[in-house]
């Protein structure tokens, strides 16, 4: 069986376990929140900051196109659907709640298992510098959420500063190159914690599916999956084939631009009170579609 096959595969299986977890009342939406938190707090921090810890960064000139290629996806595709929705005559909180859906991409909680599962530690690698751009996109959108709906510019940059991935990846960067021994003890440790994150996230993505999403916002949830799904990757294929880029950089950053919506964009619906329900139906729904895109996408690259 292909490389392909066997990572989208596991990854089914494992957000299948959740969700039949959840259907059996082994576990249920409430551990969601917790588990995210050991996830994006814990987990996670530790597999990106040993990735790049332990990376050969001769080639970080040529990975730093990577996120500008995200960057200019996500705002090409958030103007076109921005266009669109306003033609649709929605009303700003339901255009948002729509707008940030298409525009931040999974590029983490999805990105990095398929990324380490189909090409290995130097797709990770990629895929870090992709997610950087997502951290961009958030960072972007909460400014103009906030001149459009309120709140605080400190309240986003502490968001923004306090965000544990951010500090790993520079932490990461900066041990690597100055070459700060962190012994074996600890290199163990950071290294078993990072393998827990990709099983944890799989199955908290199980707990989260609800297919009565389908009823509630149907024409929305179609409207952001071939935005997010479709025109988003394409954008990026355009992009990369543009500026030239071969091998692993062009796979990688059409990949992570074909990731689902991310959950991001929830904490931003929630912050900014948007209609975050819709915000999460179009969520879970794209994310169960992309297991039958990302494949196809994969494939053709």
């Amino acid at each position: 069986m292909s490389a392909i096959a066997t990572t989208i595969l596991s990854i089914i299986l494992m957000i299948g376990l959740g969700y039949v977890l959840k259907r059996i009342d082994f576990l249920s939406e409430s551990d969601i929140d917790p588990f995210n938190k050991i996830v994006m707090y814990i987990l996670m921090p530790c597999m990106i900051f040993n990735a790049i810890y332990n990376a050969d960064l001769a080639s970080l000139p040529k990975l730093g196109i990577l996120p500008f290629i995200i960057l200019a996806s996500s705002a090409a595709t958030g103007a076109v659907s921005f266009v669109i929705l306003k033609k649709l005559k929605l009303d700003d909180k339901t255009l948002w709640s729509v707008l940030v859906t298409v525009m931040i991409a999974n590029t983490a909680f999805m990105g990095y298992p398929v990324t380490l599962g189909i090409f290995g530690d130097e797709g990770f690698l990629r895929a870090i510098f992709c997610d950087m751009a997502t951290l961009c996109t958030f960072l972007l959108l909460s400014f103009v959420l906030i001149l459009k709906f309120g709140g605080t510019i400190k309240t986003a940059l502490r968001k923004i500063a306090l965000f544990p991935p951010l500090w790993a990846v520079v932490l990461g960067l900066l041990f690597n190159f100055i070459g700060i021994p962190i012994g074996d003890v600890l290199s163990n440790t950071v290294d078993y914690l990072g393998r827990g994150a990709i099983p944890l996230i799989m199955v908290t993505l199980g707990l989260s599916i609800d297919f009565s999403a389908l009823s509630r916002s149907k024409s929305m949830i179609a409207f952001t999956s071939v935005m997010k799904l479709m025109f988003f990757p394409l954008v990026a294929f355009l992009i990369v084939n543009y500026l030239g880029l071969v091998s692993l950089e062009n796979t990688v950053a059409v990949v992570e631009a074909a990731m689902p919506s991310g959950m991001m964009s929830l904490l931003l619906a929630i912050t900014y009170k948007l209609d975050y329900e819709l915000t999460s139906d179009c969520i879970l729904i794209n994310t169960v579609i992309s297991l039958i895109t990302l494949p196809l996408i994969i494939i053709f690259l």
